[in-house]
């Protein structure tokens, strides 16, 4: 099934089913009104939501037109967004152009943590910020929902907990993220809010290229309309989802409608850093990789943050070309604050 959540006057939209191929829509109000009224009771509601996305499916009269420009986030505010970094070969880069080591247990143990939750943006909304000088980032990842997740939860039984996959732009602010850290407390203001993409997929819609824990295709990633990244998401991942649920689960149950992340999507280049794209390499995911990259081979970053008026798509196609979860496409502009 694919769902997705239709902007309304309410907090949390309106429940739609989407068919496959992203055209058409029909809302759900006799099965569940949002997204995560389904989630809290998905072992009944799951069979019902099919049963009219088999009809939605085969009938080309029911349903209306999709939209993607009207939806939200498929969840517009959650219970719990718990971010990983399961490309270490992103945290790596990163480190380095802060002059932070790397230490081992990075690649034994995954880092988290633990994002606002209660505003998401919508896909196609502008990322609004007060400060160029903030260091405004995108960040193309893979995202999961998860079903209730008892505490200690083993990785095997983790991995039967995922009810939907999706993808996001992790927005981060650069800029304030060493101080943030310098104090040893973790992230609050250097990440704001976050998007994920139109449409959330079961994992039966993904065939063989979900594994169970990992998703083996590239993301797609434009800035200002040209080709930035499509690196493969289920390469250089090395923690899955299974691994990042039963970590976030070791002291505390997840509810359901939990969303984890897999941090940003990186893939390296033999035993080096990835390429850009024109250089024959896979891209990159965000900007703070290439601006890594450009001091490692040249001694300083020439490559800016995002500015006012700069654009970032992330989507995610299917073997056949087909987008599969409806891009994320969104405009950096300018905030004011209320009364300002």
């Amino acid at each position: 099934m694919k769902l997705a959540t239709l902007k309304d006057s309410s907090r949390d939209g309106r429940l739609i089913l989407v068919t496959k191929d992203l055209s058409r829509c029909v809302a759900v109000p006799d099965i569940a009104a949002h997204l995560q009224g389904a989630l809290d009771d998905w072992a009944n509601a799951a069979p019902k939501l099919q049963e009219v996305a088999d009809k939605l499916e085969s009938d080309a009269s029911f349903g209306e037109k999709f939209e993607e420009s009207n939806t939200h986030s498929p969840l517009p505010r959650a219970y719990q967004w718990a971010d990983g970094s399961a490309y270490v070969n992103h945290v790596e880069l990163v480190r380095k152009a802060r002059g932070a080591e790397m230490p081992p247990s990075f690649w034994t143990d995954p880092l988290m943590y633990q994002g606002g939750s209660d505003s998401f943006l919508a896909p196609h909304d502008p990322i609004r910020m007060a400060n160029e000088a903030y260091g405004i980032d995108m960040e193309g990842e893979i995202a999961v929902i998860v079903d209730d997740v008892p505490m200690g939860t083993s990785i095997d039984q983790a991995r039967g907990a995922i009810r939907l996959i999706m993808i996001a732009n992790d927005v981060s602010l650069r800029g304030l993220i060493p101080a943030e850290l310098g104090k040893g407390f973790g992230f609050f203001h250097s990440k704001p809010s976050s998007a994920f993409a139109p449409v959330a997929v079961t994992p039966d819609e993904l065939g063989e290229v979900w594994d169970g824990a990992k998703l083996h295709l590239p993301l797609l990633v434009e800035y200002n309309g040209a080709p930035f990244g499509k690196a493969n998401a289920g390469i250089d991942m090395t923690f899955d989802f299974a691994q990042l649920i039963s970590h976030a689960a070791k002291t505390r149950p997840l509810s359901a409608g939990t969303i984890i992340g897999s941090g940003t999507v990186s893939n390296k280049l033999g035993d080096g850093p990835g390429k850009a794209i024109s250089e024959g390499g896979v891209g990159f995911s965000c900007i703070a990789e290439v601006r890594t990259i450009e001091t490692i081979n040249g001694g300083k970053p020439v490559t800016p943050f995002m500015k006012f008026g700069d654009t970032v798509r992330i989507e995610m196609k299917d073997t056949n070309g087909a987008s599969i979860f409806g891009a994320i496409d969104q405009k950096v502009e300018k905030y004011t604050a209320p009364g300002a």
